[in-house]
């Protein structure tokens, strides 16, 4: 008989960022983080008030994809990365 098992799941990271408005070209900060899974090694990049831009250069480098990246207004959105 053969051994049943479970699928590992994926690893999920949901951010939020905002820019600031009153400085044009001005860089994204992650106001908020959600994590299913793990996001090692990037955890200490992913804080608020951190550059997305180099949270998300950790991500990729260490397996995630980019699943969904939406604008919320002129000045926010937010990135869904899986790392399967």
């Amino acid at each position: 008989m053969s051994r049943v098992r479970i699928p590992a799941q994926p690893d999920l990271v949901l951010i939020a960022w905002i820019r600031n408005p009153l400085v044009p070209g001005s860089r994204r900060t992650i106001t908020a983080v959600r994590v299913i899974g793990s996001a090692r090694p990037c955890v200490d990049l992913l804080r608020p008030g951190r550059r997305l831009s180099a949270a998300l250069r950790c991500l990729r480098r260490n397996g995630f994809v980019v699943v969904v990246s939406e604008r919320t207004s002129n000045v926010s959105g937010f990135v869904l990365l899986k790392r399967s």
